[in-house]
Parts: structure tokens; C-alpha cells; sequence
């Protein structure tokens, strides 16, 4: 090994350092910088924006990947490596050369001067600012749900989640006792839980029914707790009525009516005093913004979403814009990815209204609809056609329309082609009779080192 190796990397002192002064270097006056931070939904789509814009971009994101949220539950059960829904940031380089992707953090923001902080104390001035960086699991301060259940919003959480399922299981099989198995609680009763759920009871019954003759049938479990009287309460009553009919035809069962008042390393338990044995607690019952968004100098409503208006810019910050998750407008949209989308293309095109001197537009918002899977066969899905005439359709054509949808809204045609494939041997005829899953990783078994005489 060289003594190159063991050199320290020099960090660079100002953003010049980062190349963003190589970028659009054949213009001979310094482009407007536009700095985004944060490369979801809505960072993504300021970017793209931005692709003709006569600007230099700055993405910066604390992760090197975009993760495509809607199907983390497929990786968390095991129908879809890590990868398929995942696209690596610096891809973006090779259809948009304005855009430089930064993998740092932001710790700070001074306004005034039009510059941030990133977590290695580098600074980098701006022109314009997008703030899109996401939220986090909201555990709305219940004790024990941090230390003892899993969330599922980003991919490193999907995997925990994959992982302990199958360690669970692993021994579970060991067990000498008939009743030793494996218990899943699912808090919330959206569409994330419900897609969990269901994806954990298909699993069960056609792939790990028969993968582990040691678990009896009964010990392997999938519940969700939801607070209120109903799941999927952003449905019509049809689908939430079909959604929940599905549910329980595939053995989830169903408790409502009661929160959670506390979980437990090996239980939950619910507001009416109900104690419900879990060896997996899947948690999503809602998100929030990161704490270190109190830092960053932004107006702040009362959950700590950054305060913008209907043109995307934050209050009392004119050129600086925030969209998706971590954003609330006026129209209170809801935080989802749809409104994410559409509010980064209204930065990014506000942007370059500024720059060409013209007035910035408000984001209208449309609701094309919202769906969710319950299984193979099995989804639920509203479309709002032109007219506001909504279309809602269950079983297996929602399904179809879910796939569609779902795949041609993956970046890149590898990450489509692959979670393609992983869809249809998970649930296409004949595959899904004999599902395979995507193991995680369970410790592998060493025996003891030998001890020899000294």
C-alpha cells in the first residue's frame, strides 16, 4: 500500500474549491448559483427546472442517492433489492451539465449574506436558495417507539426492517416453543401501513408459509393499529371498505379505534390498556421535520414546516424558495409526492422568472389522485379526470394502473427494467406461487476459535 493512502483528504475552504467555478465555464460572466439542498421529489424537480437555464446548480444532499419512498416497503419485505429504487445523484450529470452534486449536510444559513454552512464548515455563497430536504419519522413523543420500532422512510430503515424480519425468523425456527414466531405491529393505518401489511401477510402465506415448516401457522402474525375508526382515511369510503375487506381476507387483523400510548421491546401497547404481543413494531404513523431545520434561520409554523407563499418562496426571503415535505403554503397541501413535484417545478420556474426579470407564478395545484396496494391483484386507486370528476377503481385493474404508474415514475430505464422484474416474479403468474424474497442479512453462524496450547 502507497503512504498515499494514508494521507489525509484536504477538504476545500470555499465552494470554488468544489469545481462549481468549472461549471458553464465557457459563459464569460459569473452565472446566477442556485443552491438546492435536498435531492428528493422536490429537488429533483428544481433541478430539472433548471436544465436550460443559464445558471450554475449546487444539489447538495447528505446522501449520494435519490430514494424513490413509495416502494421502500417492497425492499423492507423483500421483493425489491435496495438498488431498484434507488438513482445515484451524480447520474444527473449526464443529460444536465449546470448541476454539481455536493454530498454534505447543512448546518447553517446566513441570509443576509447569501451564504450556508455545511456540515465540514465549508461555506457556499448563493444566489438563489431552494430548501428541500425532507422530513423524518414522527413518533409524536411516545415512550419506547424510537428505541423499539422501526420506521420506514428511507432506504438504510427499509433494510433494518428486511434484516430483523428474517433474524426474527431464523429464530424463531431454532425455538423449541410451538408458539415462538414471528409478530408484526403496523402503526398507521395510511397507505404506507396498509401497503406494508399486506405485502408482510402475501409473504407470509405464499413464501415463508412454506420456507419455515418449524413456525406454526398461527405464530406468524400482521396487525396494524390505527387511532382512529377507519384506515386510509384520505378515501372515499368505497375503497377504504374494499381496502379493509382485502386486509383481512389476506389475515391482517385490524385494531382500531385506539393509539398507542407506549411500545415495548416485545409489545404494544394501545391506549384502551390492550397489550398486543409484537417481535416487530413497524412504525408509520407520520412524519416531521428534522430538528436541525431550527438552525438554518427559516420561518417556522407550529410542527416546524419552513413558511412559504402560493410562488414558493419563504416568507420575508425573497430568491429563497421551499418545496415538498419540509414546506407548508396556504393552500396546505398535503405532503406527498405529487405536491412536492409540482411546488419544485414552481421554484425552479420562479428562478428563472427572476432572472429574466418576470413576474413569478403560483403553484395550482393538481391532484391527479392517490392509490395504495393491498397485495397482488389487490389496490385501490382515485383519479381526478378533467372536469373534477373523480374515477375510483378497485382490484385488478387499480393494480395495473398502481404498476404503471409506480414503474414509469422510477428514474432511469435500469431502476424501471429491474423493479419491473422484481414486481412480476413477486407477483405475475406463475411466479408468485413460489416467491423467492430478497433475504437480509442475518449474522452467519461461526464456530468457536480453537484454542491451542500455549
Amino acid at each position: 500500500m502507497t503512504d498515499s493512502a494514508h494521507t489525509p483528504v484536504q477538504a476545500p475552504e470555499d465552494d470554488e474549491d468544489y469545481g462549481l467555478e468549472k461549471t458553464m465555464s465557457e459563459h464569460p460572466e459569473p452565472l446566477p448559483h442556485v443552491v438546492v439542498v435536498g435531492g428528493g421529489f422536490a429537488g429533483m424537480a428544481t433541478v430539472r427546472a433548471l436544465k436550460d437555464a443559464p445558471v450554475r446548480i449546487t444539489l447538495i444532499d447528505r446522501r449520494v442517492y435519490n430514494t424513490f419512498q413509495p416502494l421502500l416497503y417492497q425492499v423492507a419485505t423483500g421483493g425489491l433489492n435496495p438498488g431498484d429504487v434507488t438513482y445515484f445523484l451524480r447520474g444527473l450529470r449526464l443529460k444536465q451539465k449546470n448541476v454539481h452534486v455536493v454530498h454534505e449536510h447543512l448546518v447553517e444559513a446566513d441570509h443576509a449574506a447569501k451564504k450556508i454552512r455545511l456540515l465540514n464548515d465549508h461555506w457556499i455563497s448563493y444566489d438563489y436558495l431552494v430548501v428541500t430536504a425532507g422530513v423524518t419519522a414522527n413518533f409524536f413523543g411516545t415512550p419506547g417507539a424510537k428505541e423499539h420500532s422501526f420506521p420506514m422512510y428511507t432506504r438504510s430503515q427499509a433494510m433494518r426492517i428486511r434484516d430483523n424480519l428474517f433474524i426474527r425468523l431464523e429464530k424463531a425456527a431454532k425455538s423449541k416453543r410451538a408458539d415462538d414466531g414471528l409478530r408484526v405491529v403496523v402503526v398507521g393505518g395510511g397507505a404506507t401501513g396498509v401497503e406494508v401489511a399486506g405485502a408482510l401477510a402475501e409473504l407470509r402465506t405464499a413464501g415463508l408459509a412454506p420456507a419455515y415448516p418449524e413456525i406454526h401457522g398461527d405464530a406468524f402474525e400482521v396487525k396494524v393499529v390505527q387511532r382512529g375508526g377507519e384506515i386510509l382515511k384520505s378515501f372515499a369510503p368505497k375503497l377504504r371498505a374494499y381496502a379493509t375487506q382485502e386486509l383481512r381476507h389476506r389475515g391482517v387483523s385490524l385494531h382500531l379505534g385506539a393509539g398507542v400510548a407506549a411500545v415495548e421491546r416485545e409489545a404494544v401497547v394501545l391506549t384502551d390498556g390492550t397489550r398486543i404481543h409484537a417481535d416487530l413494531t413497524v412504525w408509520s404513523a407520520g412524519v416531521r421535520v428534522h430538528d436541525e431545520v431550527s438552525e438554518w434561520g427559516l420561518p417556522q409554523d407550529d410542527s416546524g414546516r419552513i413558511r412559504i407563499g402560493d410562488d414558493m418562496q419563504v416568507e420575508g426571503l425573497p430568491g429563497v424558495f421551499a418545496a415538498g415535505d419540509i414546506a407548508i403554503s396556504p393552500a396546505d397541501l398535503p405532503q406527498l409526492a405529487q405536491p412536492a413535484i409540482q411546488g419544485g417545478l414552481v421554484a425552479g420556474r420562479n428562478i428563472r422568472a427572476l432572472i429574466d426579470g418576470e413576474p413569478l407564478q403560483d403553484l395550482h395545484y393538481v391532484d391527479k389522485g392517490t392509490m395504495a396496494v393491498i397485495g397482488r391483484r389487490a389496490a385501490i386507486a382515485e383519479i381526478n379526470l378533467p372536469g373534477g370528476r373523480p374515477l375510483r377503481i378497485t382490484k385488478g385493474l387499480a393494480w395495473i394502473v398502481w404498476l404503471f404508474v409506480h414503474i414509469m415514475s422510477l428514474i432511469g430505464p435500469r431502476n424501471r427494467v429491474t423493479t419491473l422484474a422484481g414486481l412480476v416474479t413477486r407477483y405475475g403468474f406463475p411466479f408468485h406461487r413460489r416467491p423467492i424474497p430478497i433475504v437480509g442479512d442475518v449474522p452467519t453462524v461461526r464456530p468457536p476459535r480453537s484454542r491451542t496450547a500455549g
